[in-house]
């Protein structure tokens, strides 16, 4: 730990803040970009391709791999459809 003065922690403060606007402005930026160029690529003929990328990659995002539902029954097997499951 170094003891530094409030002027210096002021200082390094200012230039935090100031690297973080510029860092904030070139994410917007990228990101403007980037659906600039989403739009003109949904604007072509291969729009339907676009459209169903995006589908299935939003839903791979949304499920949740921590609930997988599988027991095993009497000889080992593993159970996997929920009918069976509630069987067992």
């Amino acid at each position: 730990m170094s003891s530094d003065s409030e002027e210096e922690r002021e200082q390094k403060r200012r230039r935090y803040k100031a690297a973080k606007k510029v860092a904030r402005k070139a994410v917007a930026v990228a990101k403007i970009q980037a659906f600039d160029r989403l739009y003109h690529r949904l604007g072509t003929k291969e729009w339907e391709k676009e459209v169903f990328k995006l589908t299935r990659a939003r839903e791979r995002k949304t499920r949740d791999l921590g609930v997988l539902m599988c027991i095993k029954d009497e000889e080992g097997k593993v159970l996997t459809e929920d009918a069976v499951i509630k069987e067992r």
